[in-house]
């Protein structure tokens, strides 16, 4: 079946084809009708999608992560592009080619887990290189953090994002670490390679990525607190100890890494490597996500995107 991808969706567009239906949500308007909001994907992007006049039973007819036909019509709201749906009707993965859905990319995570494995193994400081190895050597871990998401939306929200973000800023810091030489580049390496190891135990990795309940819980930055404590048990002995005050590097780097209490940091950077890892994080999640809105805009003034209410701007957009 022939289908238009997400991103080449345009606005007034009449859509009659396959989506993977990776959330839904049924609501109550102010006079009482019922209608369901939608998040549509493929692997090429996501659109919401609306549709109005539900009820239970056309709600209960699929589930989140069922492949679904939706005939509908594209508008543009907000700035953004969504689809009116006028019929979903749940569809047999047997109907879909999974290709057109399928985001993780095999080949790619694989070069990314070989640079990791070299990164980590060619570290200096013998207690970092160790516990680098602990995880390294963990299959379940490296497995799982080669399919896993690094956010649900906004940056890297796709499977195998978490590891390419984690990759992208170890490689940050062998760039910006040396042009500092107050700066342990080792240290913060790790603490990057460290960062967002929590997001495998707060996301779902099967499907599209979802919070999980302890995700909702206890939240990344603890978990990763606790993984990190788990894989230093795992090396520390009377015989190798590992040393107590880098343990409290380690930590800290990764409870400060979003730089402000309100942004859901326990502390505030308060170390050289910690306020560094803050900034390089924050410049890599907002290039991802800048490029993102740039990408998936179809408005049709000029330069310009749309205006973004998330961002609070527009972003220029020159197009060649």
């Amino acid at each position: 079946m022939n289908r238009t991808p997400i991103s080449e969706l345009t606005d007034g567009q009449q859509v009659a084809q396959s989506f993977r239906a990776s959330d839904k949500q049924l609501r109550v308007n102010r006079q009482g009708g019922k209608y369901i909001i939608l998040k549509l994907t493929d692997r090429t992007g996501t659109v919401s999608g609306m549709l109005w006049n539900a009820d239970e039973i056309m709600f209960d007819s699929f589930d989140r992560g069922d492949y679904v036909h939706c005939v509908g019509r594209t508008q543009i709201h907000n700035g953004a592009l969504q689809m009116i749906v006028t019929t979903v009707e749940r569809m047999d993965a047997s109907e879909v080619d999974v290709a057109d859905f399928e985001r993780f990319d095999a080949d790619q995570s694989q070069r990314l887990r070989s640079r990791l494995s070299e990164l980590l193994g060619g570290l200096h400081n013998v207690h970092l290189r160790r516990l680098g190895q602990a995880f390294l050597s963990d299959d379940t871990f490296m497995q799982r953090l080669e399919v896993g998401a690094a956010a649900v939306s906004n940056h890297h929200a796709y499977p195998g994002g978490l590891l390419k973000h984690t990759l992208d800023l170890m490689e940050l810091c062998i760039l910006v670490g040396p042009r500092y030489p107050q700066l342990d580049t080792e240290l913060l390496m790790f603490g990057a390679f460290l960062h967002d190891l929590g997001k495998l135990e707060e996301l779902s990795s099967e499907g599209e990525a979802t919070y999980t309940d302890r995700g909702q819980l206890v939240g990344h930055i603890v978990i990763g607190v606790q993984m990190l404590g788990e894989k230093i048990r795992q090396i520390d002995s009377p015989a190798e100890p590992f040393p107590h005050e880098l343990r409290l590097q380690l930590e800290h780097l990764v409870v400060s890494h979003h730089g402000q209490i309100e942004f859901g940091s326990p502390k505030l950077p308060v170390t050289l490597e910690a306020v560094t890892l803050h900034h390089i994080d924050n410049l890599d999640a907002k290039i991802e996500s800048y490029t993102n809105i740039i990408e998936s805009d179809i408005s049709a003034d000029g330069n310009w995107t749309n205006y973004n209410p998330t961002i609070g701007r527009k972003l220029w957009n020159k197009r060649d």
